[in-house]
C-alpha cells in the first residue's frame, strides 16, 4: 500500500425508507480538515486523470455507482488498484495525502457519482495535471 493511504470500510443504513451513507466524521482519526466537498460525476467507460494535490487530502468516497481508483507513488514506484461504490459490500472511504497521483474511472453500466471531502480550498496552483495518456508510473486502463 502507498504510504499514507488509508481505507476505511464505510457504514450504511437501510431501511424501507431508502438508506443512510456514512463518509466522515471530524472525529475520525483519518479525518485531515475540512476545505469544501465536492461531487465528480464519471459515466461508464470514461476515465479522469492523472492529477497530484500538492498539499491537499482527499478523502473519497463513491456513493452512486461503481469506480476503479487508481493512485500512483512515484518516490517508491508503487500502482494502487482500489474498486469501491455504493454497495454494501465495497462501500469505503480512500484517504489519499498529498504527493500522490490519482486518477479514476467509472466501471458499471450506470454513471458513477465521487465524493471527495478535501481538507483545503481548491486552488488551480496546488494541483498538477497530465493526460491520460501520460501517466507518472506505467499503467495500461486496458487491463
Amino acid at each position: 500500500m502507498i504510504d499514507g493511504v488509508v481505507i476505511t470500510p464505510l457504514k450504511q443504513i437501510h431501511d424501507e425508507r431508502g438508506a443512510v451513507f456514512h463518509m466522515l466524521r471530524k472525529d475520525a482519526p483519518h479525518f485531515a480538515d475540512f476545505g469544501e466537498i465536492y461531487f465528480s460525476m464519471v459515466n461508464p467507460g470514461v476515465i479522469k486523470g492523472w492529477k497530484k494535490h500538492t498539499e491537499m487530502v482527499s478523502s473519497l468516497c463513491c456513493v452512486q455507482g461503481r469506480m476503479k481508483l487508481v493512485l500512483m507513488d512515484e518516490t517508491s514506484g508503487t500502482v494502487e488498484e482500489i474498486i469501491f461504490g455504493a454497495d454494501p459490500n465495497d462501500y469505503k472511504l480512500v484517504t489519499i495525502p498529498p504527493q500522490v497521483w490519482t486518477a479514476f474511472a467509472c466501471v458499471g453500466g450506470e454513471p458513477a457519482l465521487l465524493a471527495n471531502c478535501a481538507s483545503i480550498l481548491h486552488r488551480a496552483d496546488e494541483a498538477e495535471n497530465r493526460a491520460l495518456d501520460n501517466p507518472p508510473l506505467s499503467y495500461d486502463w486496458s487491463l
